[in-house]
């Protein structure tokens, strides 16, 4: 028997969203279910706090459809959602040594980790790691997921201080760790944002400010080291004159038939301006950058609203109509 199990009331059976079928939150449905029992090497935890974030959005909505193939092709596989969250440890498999019952703990898994409920199980050596202290549960319960898919951005280009870097959709949870991720590594950030949260980017570090809804960020004269869509919705081909003669210009999506990856492909071999696609790697490398920074003050989570575990549904309505400002957290 795992150790300290039988000291926990929820052994047995534990709530969770049960997911049955994809895109509508009519099919969430809050249920007991079998508390996972760790494997060796497995780490059981009481989740405080979880999020809803792109991640568990493509997954949900099926959208590209390519994610069938990973949770699914008729109905999802996995029967719970969620890729985040924070917690304390509850009960330890054999072997576990990184850890101990009572740490305070956050991580993430983009695959997803089933974090939508009371109790979940994680390898000791995935991308888990003590809590900061300057964090609430609901603050590091929605803070890696976005940073996670900023890092790998900026980690595909060779970011020196002094750049200069466009950031389109800077309010959102991958834009708005990116803008202080970029501001971390010393450059000269232009943040793209609405008009209700032009001070929350100068807040962030933004050098620069620009209101999409009073103008188009492509249409600047500037010339830029890089330019960071963290929503998709411009093209390589509107933001080429934005870029300096070697420039890069990446997208936080596919783009119109998929051409990010074959202009990527295309970058490989030719020379100046070029796309380069940001295919996520090293969780835990992200992870424990985001320890760190948010330790250190040279990060901070932007956290829209929270909602309970009863309403998830609601707040996959609301993530999925693109109105979010940063993460959106959700108490377990």
């Amino acid at each position: 028997m795992p150790k300290q199990l039988k000291r926990h009331r929820y052994f047995y059976y534990m709530k969770a969203i049960f997911w049955s079928k994809y895109g509508s939150s009519e099919h969430l449905k809050l249920q007991e279910l079998p508390t996972p029992i760790p494997k060796e090497d497995e780490v059981l935890i009481e989740i405080k706090a979880t999020s809803v974030n792109r991640s568990d959005c493509a997954m949900f909505y099926a959208k590209p459809f390519f994610m069938r193939l990973m949770t699914g092709l008729s109905k999802p596989k996995s029967g719970i959602l969620g890729t985040e969250f924070s917690g304390v440890v509850a009960g330890l498999g054999d072997g576990v040594a990184s850890f101990k019952i009572g740490d305070a703990v956050f991580g993430l898994n983009p695959d997803g980790l089933c974090s939508h409920a009371e109790y979940m199980v994680i390898d000791q050596s995935a991308a888990i790691a003590l809590k900061p202290s300057t964090l609430s549960f609901e603050e590091a319960g929605a803070c890696t997921e976005g940073a996670h898919y900023a890092q790998n951005m900026i980690n595909k280009v060779s970011l020196k201080r002094g750049d200069k870097v466009i950031i389109n959709g800077a309010t959102g949870g991958i834009g708005s760790a990116a803008l202080q991720l970029a501001k971390y590594y010393g450059a000269e950030v232009t943040a793209v944002g609405n008009t209700k949260n032009l001070e929350l980017l100068k807040s962030l570090g933004a050098d620069f400010v620009i209101n999409y809804e009073k103008e188009d960020f492509s249409k600047l004269k500037g010339q830029y080291n890089y330019v960071f869509d963290t929503v998709g919705k411009s093209t390589f081909f509107k933001c080429k004159h934005l870029l300096k003669p070697t420039g890069v210009y990446e997208s936080s999506e596919l783009g119109p038939y998929a051409q990010n990856v074959f202009l990527s492909l295309i970058g490989l071999v030719s020379k100046g301006r070029k796309v380069k696609f940001p295919f996520p790697t090293d969780t835990n490398a992200s992870l424990f950058l985001v320890k760190k920074l948010m330790e250190s003050g040279q990060m901070r989570p932007v956290i829209d609203r929270t909602y309970s575990l009863e309403d998830v549904g609601k707040a996959f309505e609301y993530v999925v109509a693109g109105n979010k400002t940063g993460n959106v957290a959700i108490t377990v």
